[in-house]
């Protein structure tokens, strides 16, 4: 299979990386910590390269605080575009195939279709711009690349809206959870091990594509599955956008269309809810 690198290997999918190869017995991907592989360090990356030499490598490594950024653009634009592009500099010096994770945050979400990969990207905060910005560098770079864009994202690890939710349910007898913002809960262990199937297929068919688990949700069906699931005795409250105090635009409807992804890698895709209880069982 050759060498594979990862970057951000303590983060969320970083770390449902390490346990899908772990289960799947690969033995030649590399995880090395955040403080010798810095995505803003050139010298850093060169080394790791030099080192390994990956025929792959996974870019998990991103500045994902949406709320922050609105007030940290610039550390935010360092890491999702900065980063993005020095790694497509080694991964085109090295020969190197990049797979790049971005978000469905890139769309305004005012479209009530699925989204597909051509779909016009118009960003409406901070995190989805410089998202936005750190595809475009690596499509810029390189013709060897994979643009992931996923959704909602959870899992056993990091913080995520599952472990939030199931904190604030065993604290609180009521909850207001946002219902008309729509989109699709994606548990990270499915991405890894799509990625993985990438990686390990011969397919070639580099651009990008759109992964999150199938079906459709709001952030209120998402809670209120959680809480069924795990047993948890709270009153959950369906509230809009506008009840909520934010600064930060989060599209409304950002369902992806994963025809492409399925298709061309011939991967099956879980439903949302079927995942979300094999998480919770974890946990």
């Amino acid at each position: 299979m050759n060498n594979i690198l990862v970057f951000g290997a303590s983060g969320q999918l970083g770390q449902c990386l390490k346990s899908v190869a772990e289960a799947k017995g690969i033995t030649t991907i590399y995880f090395p910590a955040e403080s010798e592989a810095d995505i803003l360090n050139k010298d850093a990356i060169k080394q790791v390269f030099d080192t390994y030499k990956p025929a792959w490598c996974i870019n998990c490594a991103a500045y994902t605080a949406v709320d922050k950024a609105e007030d940290d653009a610039d550390l935010a634009r360092k890491i999702n575009k900065t980063g993005a592009e020095n790694l497509s500099e080694f991964c085109l010096e090295y020969n190197t195939v990049l797979i790049h994770t971005s978000t469905d945050f890139v769309f305004k979400g005012d479209k009530p279709t699925p989204l597909i990969e051509s779909d016009i990207a118009e960003p409406t905060n901070i995190y989805g711009l410089t998202k936005l910005e750190g595809e475009l560098e690596v499509t810029k770079i390189l013709e060897k690349y994979y643009i992931l864009r996923t959704s909602w994202l959870y899992s056993e690890y990091g913080n995520n809206f599952v472990k939030t939710m199931l904190k604030l349910g065993s604290e609180r007898d009521e909850l207001k959870i946002i219902a008309d913002q729509v989109g699709t809960p994606t548990y990270a262990m499915d991405l890894a091990d799509c990625i993985l199937q990438i990686v390990s297929g011969k397919n070639i068919a580099y651009g990008t594509y759109h992964y999150s688990n199938e079906g459709v949700a709001s952030w209120y069906d998402f809670a209120k599955a959680i809480f069924d699931i795990s047993g948890t005795k709270v009153k959950v409250l369906p509230i809009k956008t506008s009840e909520y105090p934010s600064r930060t635009v989060r599209p409304a409807y950002s369902v992806m269309d994963k025809t492409k992804i399925k298709q061309t890698f011939n991967i099956e895709i879980p439903y949302w809810r079927d995942s979300l209880i094999t998480c919770i069982s974890k946990l």
